[in-house]
């Protein structure tokens, strides 16, 4: 008779953490559903239509627009000017994250008039920052000419963003200086979450401050290095509105990403239809490279 009591009264508690849990849970899993979940698969929908995202009528053509896709060389191109944004993002914003949270752990709070001045790029908007580079990366009159017209002594112009490959490199460097706090910020909770007396039994011990973060700090800040580069890959991938203030993935489609080419054609060409296959295939892409990576380079936490 005790059992059963005791039996039920888990039941009845499992109940009503399961009871309590739908409630807490419901109001973000139905906020997923509608702007997550409907979204992608309403993408995928339209990708099998003619389209011009207007008219009531709408063609289906099946998986044509598919067809068209794999053969489209701008697309591909598009894809492979992302894999050179997340590439350079992840060898660029995360090391000198980690540089920048090591020399501000090292400081202490002496430096905290750093971390502020650091973060600010981080804090202002991605249009904002696109129009002031724009403005300073300017042919004529702007800051990199300026400077190499009073190096040379003459007027010198130098077209950053007019030409190519220049003006690729020169965005990814503009996003680096705005998300390398971001990066910053992270290693710097890591540094935190180490025990201190990890590093002063190390400092007993005889290590140096460098000996200290290659054989100690950096294994055990493994999993947030594979964090972030997860998160620096998925948003160099989704990158669109810097980009496109900048550039608008010119010249000649030489800043062409993936965003920014599925706006072209959904918006400007209203080619709605297709435009949502290429949406379709840039979530396809992005959740294989996601997983692939996670897979390959799966770091051991350290407890």
């Amino acid at each position: 008779m005790r059992k059963e009591k005791q039996y039920s009264l888990k039941q009845a508690k499992a109940r009503s953490t399961a009871q309590a849990a739908t409630v807490f849970l419901l109001p973000a899993l139905l906020l997923i559903a509608i702007f997550i979940v409907y979204p992608v698969i309403d993408t995928f929908i339209i990708s099998g239509y003619k389209w011009n995202g207007i008219s009531s009528d709408k063609v289906f053509i099946g998986l044509d627009n598919w067809k068209t896709l794999i053969h489209d060389e701008m697309f591909w191109k598009s894809f492979e000017h992302n894999i050179i944004v997340m590439v350079f993002s992840i060898l660029l914003q995360i090391p000198l994250g980690m540089l920048l949270a090591t020399f501000l752990d090292a400081g202490g709070k002496k430096f905290n008039l750093f971390k502020v001045i650091w973060f600010l790029p981080y804090l202002m908007s991605s249009v904002a920052i696109a129009f002031l580079f724009t403005y300073a990366l300017a042919t004529n009159g702007g800051m990199v000419s300026s400077l190499a017209t009073i190096i040379h002594g003459k007027k010198v112009t130098v077209d950053l963003l007019g030409t190519a490959p220049n003006a690729l490199f020169t965005v990814i460097g503009v996003m680096a200086w705005q998300f390398t706090p971001f990066y910053m910020v992270y290693f710097i909770a890591g540094y935190g979450n180490i025990d201190t007396t990890i590093y002063e039994a190390a400092v007993i011990d005889g290590a140096t401050r460098w000996q200290y973060i290659k054989h100690i700090a950096i294994p055990l800040l493994a999993p947030i290095f594979k964090t972030a580069c997860i998160m620096s890959l998925i948003g160099s991938l989704k990158y669109f509105d810097m980009i496109w203030n900048m550039t608008q993935g010119g010249p000649a489609g030489s800043t062409e990403l993936m965003a920014t080419y599925m706006y072209k054609l959904s918006f400007q060409q209203f080619s709605m239809g297709y435009g949502s296959t290429v949406a379709a295939g840039m979530f396809i892409l992005i959740t294989a490279i996601a997983l692939l990576f996670n897979k390959v380079f799966k770091a051991k936490e350290v407890y």
